[in-house]
């Protein structure tokens, strides 16, 4: 999980939300990836999908079976459909996402009984830090917004 909150580090130096996963077969790194949608401007790349992509070149193979995701961040349900489809035996999670978590937040595609396959999810690993790394990156995100609205305004008054 520290390896995948480095990654995060990443996607947050670029200004994307900090989550970021590393993939695990036998002990063994496969895959990591970190949030870019707003730098690919594609809203399919975050981090699991950026890891599921690079693990499927790496093994060869849709199915990333026996395999192992960390990922900082409770998936929502894109990723998690595309966990289950790509076969992913083990789900661990650090923060949970109480609006689109679908991990058992808000919904459970990782282990929902009509589904073909259920991967096992354990949540709350490094809970804390991976929580504390999100909120502060919105907190100054909306810091920098407000920042911004009051440059604005006060150079709207400047040219008046």
């Amino acid at each position: 999980m520290q390896q995948a909150m480095e990654l995060a580090a990443k996607a947050e130096a670029l200004g994307e939300v900090p989550v970021g996963a590393v993939l695990v077969k036998a002990g063994v790194k496969i895959a990591e990836g970190y949030n870019r949608s707003i730098t690919d401007h594609d809203p399919s790349a975050h981090a699991e999908m950026q890891c599921l992509r690079q693990a499927g070149v790496a093994l060869q193979n849709y199915r990333q079976l026996d395999t192992t995701l960390y990922v900082t961040l409770e998936p929502c349900p894109m990723c998690a459909g595309a966990l289950v489809h790509a076969r992913v035996g083990r789900v661990v999670f650090g923060a949970s996402d109480p609006k689109t978590g679908a991990a058992g937040s808000v919904m459970d595609l990782l282990q929902h009984p009509a589904m073909n396959h259920q991967a096992e999810v354990v949540g709350g690993v490094l809970a804390e830090p991976c929580a504390t790394q999100l909120s502060n990156f919105f907190k100054r995100r909306r810091a920098e917004k407000k920042a911004l609205k009051q440059a604005q305004k006060a150079s709207s008054k400047d040219a008046s």
